[in-house]
């Protein structure tokens, strides 16, 4: 599929800025999962993980300190790569990374885990979450779960740049089945880069969880934050929950949303 190639070639373009970036971090003792992930995400004592969409393997590090071992999946080989490198930087012996298209996983992986995980802006780059679904009910071992935290999509409708503002502008349709293009990624963990097409996908909360219960597992939780994992402009971190507060948003819509299904 061209889309997946293209994002594909643009994910790579970030690696070698991600895997400085991230090293800094876990050097600086940051590599930690915000705090909705760590007190929903439960003991990994003993558990198999999958780790869906790991980007350079920050987040699979952070998993690795507390489960048996944890698979990390990207779609970009420099990703891969990368990932590679900083578990070997960092001792984690614990941690394996395979190159796949998390809408088309190996079926050597099936079966082998008791969690897979996915978490901060990831869904919307998946063209068919009937797949992705299917795939994650594969590599479940029987009465193992997936988690995931992400962007809510009722936020993603919003014009971001404009809400640091206090402007509410949907921007985007939230209905919209084509892919928005950008021609540049990047810009929280490196420069931008130019000269690519990187297509976004937005999922209705309905589709994500249809997608879930078609490929035969439960929604155990449905859970909506309005903090954010990133600062799209006027947020504010908050150290201790690891996440962004937008002034203002006091209650008036959620940015993020976390979900927990069983196979």
């Amino acid at each position: 599929m061209i889309e997946v190639e293209s994002n594909r070639h643009a994910w790579g373009m970030l690696a070698e800025d991600h895997y400085r970036h991230y090293r800094k971090r876990i050097e600086d003792g940051e590599n930690r999962l915000n705090a909705h992930i760590r007190e929903e995400l439960g003991d990994l004592a003993g558990k198999r993980v999958a780790h869906l969409q790991c980007n350079v393997g920050f987040d699979t590090l952070a998993l690795a300190e507390g489960a048996a071992h944890v698979t990390g999946v990207d779609l970009a080989p420099e990703n891969v790569r990368c990932a590679r490198m900083l578990a070997e930087d960092f001792g984690f012996a614990n941690v394996d990374f395979v190159e796949a298209d998390a809408c088309n996983l190996p079926a050597s992986l099936d079966g082998r885990y008791d969690v897979v995980f996915t978490s901060e802006g990831v869904l919307g780059w998946l063209p068919d979450l009937d797949s992705w679904a299917r795939g994650v009910r594969r590599l479940l071992a029987d009465g193992g779960f997936l988690y995931v935290f992400d962007s809510h999509p009722f936020y993603l409708a919003f014009d971001e740049d404009k809400l640091g503002r206090g402007e509410y502008d949907l921007a985007y349709p939230y209905f919209g089945k084509e892919p928005d293009v950008d021609d540049c990624i990047g810009g929280y963990a490196s420069e931008p880069k130019e000269g690519v097409e990187a297509y976004f996908w937005m999922h209705p909360v309905s589709d994500i969880l249809n997608a879930l219960i078609g490929a035969g597992l439960r929604i155990d939780a449905f859970n909506e934050f309005p903090e954010n994992f990133f600062d799209s402009g006027g947020h504010v971190l908050s150290p201790e929950k690891g996440l962004y507060e937008l002034p203002g948003n006091d209650g008036r819509f959620p940015m993020t949303f976390s979900l927990r299904a069983s196979a």
